[in-house]
């Protein structure tokens, strides 16, 4: 990508931001010691990994010794739910998730369910949100884990955790899982003494850290099977060599999207706003995805009777970087999972379009967005700009 390139897929990734770059290249070459070493080095590059852990900790109100560093969102879920099943599977075997969870979610219950697990999936409304009587029905005395994703990838849908979370805990014993990864650093997602989530997935290139940073956060101690075995590094859990340079700047990531999420969700609930009220003068060719009450910084639409891969590549002749879906789907020919659980019209289904801001987006990007997609819907619809 050139520097005029305007980068709207931030949901898929973002771009490091240069102050955590400089961290992770000063940790690199000053902190190269193993963490495990007894020697002065290793004690130091220990003492650094042990303030990115706090630092983090401290964000979610939880202890140092419950964030679990991983190669990001994808082991961490991986991590939460293979770990939970197999730890409590003498207390039941049934799981709870929704339809519209991220794929390292999905795949990994499907995988539990050969093994003779029992897996419910909940459904979602319109707005892409689960239902919470739905939620206590199927909640029971063997569930050993619900996992439900805080914020979806796709289309911004926000889900009630704390409420999920006082069913959960008052109807069973099991373990709540949140995949936090489109919300952290975005939307506050805390540990709550009471109700809240009991684990917490987090990954570090979606505020702007580096790819194959990542963590899994508990709440407190849990019954949870260590998920790589070996050395015992990660208090046991997740044994290898810690990578001290992506956790200081997965840290350092954290810090600056927290400190900044007050201005930053002005921006992007005025951006969120602005492309409802833009899309809608489209009339009946535009369905939107993201409903007003869903995340501000991820806007999914789709153009009716259009492929989303022919706006992409209109899109892209002209410098503007946006997404069908989710990166992780957009390869595949089929529908996305979570259009399908929407319910939407079939004359709509191929034509999803996913915005997201990040915190290199600025108001520009908007403006010219619109222009360019105005005039791209003139050519191939005949609208009128």
């Amino acid at each position: 990508m050139n520097s005029n390139t305007i980068y709207l897929d931030n949901s898929a990734t973002t771009k490091p931001l240069p102050e955590v770059m400089q961290t992770f290249l000063q940790v690199n070459e000053l902190y190269y010691a193993n963490p495990a070493s007894i020697h002065e080095a290793g004690v130091e590059a220990n003492a650094l990994l042990m303030r990115a852990r706090e630092q983090i900790a401290n964000i979610v109100r939880t202890e140092a010794k419950d964030v679990i560093f991983t190669a990001g969102g994808t082991e961490s879920n991986n991590f939460a739910i293979f770990g939970t099943a197999q730890a409590n599977v003498h207390k039941g075997k049934h799981i709870i998730t929704t339809k519209i969870e991220h794929p390292s979610v999905l795949e990994a219950v499907k995988i539990l369910a050969q093994q003779g697990f029992e897996v419910d999936y909940l459904s979602v409304n319109e707005a892409g949100v689960i239902s919470l009587d739905e939620l206590r029905s199927k909640v029971r005395k063997d569930t050993i884990l619900v996992s439900i994703m805080h914020v979806n990838n796709e289309m911004g849908a926000i889900q009630p955790i704390q409420d999920a979370a006082k069913i959960i805990h008052e109807q069973s014993r099991a373990i709540f899982h949140v995949d936090a990864v489109q919300s952290f650093g975005k939307i506050p997602v805390q540990f709550n003494d009471q109700n809240g989530p009991d684990l917490i997935t987090i990954s570090g290139h979606k505020i702007h850290a580096l790819k194959g940073s990542g963590a899994l956060i508990f709440r407190k101690k849990l019954t949870i099977a260590p998920y790589i075995v070996g050395g015992g590094q990660e208090f046991g859990l997740r044994s290898g060599t810690v990578a001290v340079p992506q956790a200081v700047a997965l840290a350092k990531a954290s810090r600056i999207a927290v400190e900044a999420m007050a201005e930053k969700t002005l921006q992007y609930e005025k951006w969120y706003k602005d492309l409802h009220l833009f899309l809608r003068n489209f009339g009946s060719n535009i369905h939107l995805l993201s409903s007003e009450a869903g995340a501000a910084h991820i806007i999914s639409f789709s153009v009716k009777e259009l492929k989303g891969e022919i706006l992409i590549n209109a899109l892209q002749k002209h410098g503007i970087i946006v997404s069908t879906s989710s990166a992780c789907s957009s390869k595949q020919t089929t529908t996305s999972h979570v259009v399908e659980a929407l319910n939407i019209a079939p004359s709509f289904k191929k034509g999803v379009l996913r915005l997201s801001f990040g915190a290199q987006t600025i108001d520009a990007h908007i403006e010219q967005f619109k222009t360019i997609f105005s005039d791209i819907m003139c050519d191939l619809k005949g609208e009128n700009k």
